[in-house]
C-alpha cells in the first residue's frame, strides 16, 4: 500500500511523478530542486540549496514526520565546486546523526538549477 504525498507549500511536481510516497512506514521524497514556493529560482546555489531542503520539510511535515528521522539524501550539483556552499547549508539543516550520502555532479537539471536533493525518510 502506498500514499502520494501533496504539499501545497513545496512547489508542485512539473511531471509524471509525486512529491513524496509514504509506504510501509517509509517516506520517498522526489528530488526536490532550488526553486521558492512560488516559483522563483533563486541566484546561487546557496539559496537555491536553502529552498530545495525548506521544500523537503515541508513536505516532511505535510507527512507527518519528523526531519530528524531522514536516513538518506542523494545531492545533484551542476558544479562540484560549489560542494563547500551547499554543504554549509546541509549542514545547518541536519544534526548529528546526519542521513547517509551520495552528492554528484551532473551535466545538467531541470529549470538549468543549481542544485536538487531528494530524501528518504523513516517512521
Amino acid at each position: 500500500m502506498k500514499t502520494q504525498i501533496v504539499c501545497e507549500s513545496a512547489p508542485a511536481a512539473i511531471g509524471p511523478y509525486s512529491q513524496a510516497i509514504k509506504a510501509n512506514g517509509m517516506l520517498f521524497i522526489s528530488g526536490q530542486m532550488g526553486i521558492n514556493q512560488s516559483g522563483n529560482i533563486p541566484d546561487g546555489v546557496t539559496e537555491q540549496a536553502k529552498c530545495c531542503l525548506e521544500n523537503i520539510r515541508h513536505i516532511v511535515t505535510e507527512a507527518g514526520g519528523k526531519i530528524e528521522n531522514i536516513v538518506k539524501c542523494n545531492v545533484y550539483l551542476k558544479d562540484m565546486n560549489e560542494f563547500a556552499a551547499m554543504n554549509e547549508v546541509y549542514s545547518n539543516f541536519f544534526k548529528a546523526p546526519y542521513p547517509a550520502r551520495t552528492t554528484v555532479e551532473v551535466a545538467r537539471l531541470p529549470r538549468d538549477i543549481r542544485v536538487e536533493i531528494e530524501a528518504v525518510l523513516v517512521y
